[in-house]
């Protein structure tokens, strides 16, 4: 059944006249009335007694114009609503980014904010490596991307091409070992000689490992490593380092606590740690207007400008 029948019947039903309904309907009365004809043969059941003048309802057209004003009050409920949640939809802001920075770095940041930007937290993407973030905004996937970024130069091979950043913060990425009945490090990068160090590790294909490694062949003195799991999440990094398998190198915002009451060390000195940004991509074609809200609210709050690329 058509949903244009149920307002020709309505239209039928009020002005109780063939030719006035059909002016209202934008239709000929030949026309209209054929489809009230089609609309009895459907319900199999007559709806109109023509015989009268004004014309009638026949009781069972009277019980049908009642449903079919409850299913046109249900409609145009419905449209409304979809309407609404369009609007929500088109103010909405997806954001794809790792789990340790929805965890540790999103709320602070949003917490700056007078009004916060309508963020919507992408969960998928918190089993994604980085390069699945630039291809997730290229294809429209998500709006916005954060991510972990070298601080230092690094050899990276990532397509950023039409993409653009900018940086929201630092972080410092932390070797952190359980530490041993003294208070120091089970497992240190200092003195450890030829023996391998164990090593809760990221997982070998993403930008963090990439970066660590990097990192390590600047030390002279770096030590072999065990590599006993990868990982792309840092909290499974951080639950095994916590029950004492090895070190790992860590987010500070998700050590801080932590180290602050001694149930972590660390595992070597400043050296160790390395410097990393937290950047914030978009795709610059992108037609999102709270995108573009959100970036010029950025560039009005003294951000580091937007680049292209890496």
């Amino acid at each position: 059944m058509e949903l244009r029948w149920l307002d020709d019947f309505i239209a039928l039903a009020r002005t109780r006249h063939f030719s006035r309904a059909a002016d209202e309907q934008n239709v000929t009365q030949p026309t209209f009335s054929r489809r009230i004809k089609l609309l009895e043969e459907e319900m199999g059941t007559v709806l109109v007694n023509r015989q009268t003048l004004p014309l009638s309802l026949t009781p069972a057209g009277e019980e049908f114009l009642a449903l079919c004003q409850d299913v046109t009050r249900r409609v145009a409920t419905t449209r409304e609503r979809l309407v609404q949640l369009a609007e929500a939809s088109a103010s909405r802001i997806r954001l794809a980014a790792p789990q340790s920075l929805l965890a540790h770095f999103l709320p602070e940041w949003l917490a700056r904010w007078a009004t916060p930007p309508p963020l919507t937290p992408y969960l998928r993407a918190t089993g994604w490596l980085a390069d699945d973030y630039f291809q997730a905004l290229a294809r429209d996937e998500c709006d916005l991307a954060l991510c972990y970024w070298p601080a230092e130069p690094c050899p990276l091979a990532f397509d950023t091409e039409g993409l653009e950043y900018r940086v929201l913060g630092e972080e410092r990425l932390l070797p952190v070992s359980l530490p041993d009945a003294d208070g120091r490090p089970r497992f240190s990068l200092v003195g450890a000689g030829r023996r391998p160090v164990p090593l809760i590790a990221y997982h070998p294909r993403g930008l963090i490992d990439t970066v660590i490694r990097s990192h390590l062949r600047q030390q002279a003195d770096a030590p072999t490593f065990s590599v006993l799991n990868e990982s792309i999440q840092s909290s499974n990094i951080r639950e095994l380092v916590g029950l004492g398998y090895g070190l790992g190198w860590l987010p500070h915002r998700a050590v801080r606590d932590a180290l602050a009451d001694g149930t972590l060390v660390a595992a070597g000195g400043r050296r160790w740690e390395v410097p990393m940004e937290i950047r914030l991509y978009r795709h610059r074609a992108t037609p999102h207007r709270a995108v573009a809200s959100l970036w010029q609210a950025l560039e009005a709050s003294g951000a580091v400008p937007a680049r292209r690329g890496a």
